[in-house]
């Protein structure tokens, strides 16, 4: 019986304003088969998501310029970005803000920093190993 783990490296894009905040996460998953490409700001994310089509994209929503309702906007109307899963990592953390992430725009996880490192890794686990059923 084959570990999902020992699969094929996942790819993430990890869209923040602040790069200490990149290297932070991607210290975290060093030690895993997981590739964290981070961008600075939206529209570099944008270009890059459209470029890799990674397994999975963590998204800072208060970013200047596009912000990150806006990425997340322009991946749902685009067809190649549509169906990828993304995670918001935010410090935007009231009920209204939750709600409108979960359950309005469909995000498929909501962290807020400052975070848990295990709120973080269980997400990005949850996201990029439960089955496509």
């Amino acid at each position: 019986m084959g570990d999902v783990m020992t699969a094929q490296k996942k790819r993430i894009v990890y869209i923040e304003d602040e790069p200490e905040m990149i290297r932070l996460v991607r210290l975290i998953f060093r030690h895993e088969p997981i590739e964290l490409i981070g961008a600075v700001g939206g529209l570099d994310g944008l270009a890059l998501i459209q470029s890799l089509k990674p397994d999975l994209v963590l998204l800072d929503l208060m970013m200047p310029g596009l912000d990150g309702w806006e990425v997340y906007q322009r991946m749902k109307e685009h067809t190649e970005m549509k169906d990828i899963p993304v995670i918001v990592v935010t410090v935007r953390s009231t009920r209204v803000d939750r709600a409108l992430g979960l359950h309005i725009k469909k995000v498929d996880g909501y962290i807020t920093k400052p975070f848990e490192l295990n709120d973080l890794i269980d997400n990005v686990h949850d996201v990029l190993y439960r089955s496509h059923a």
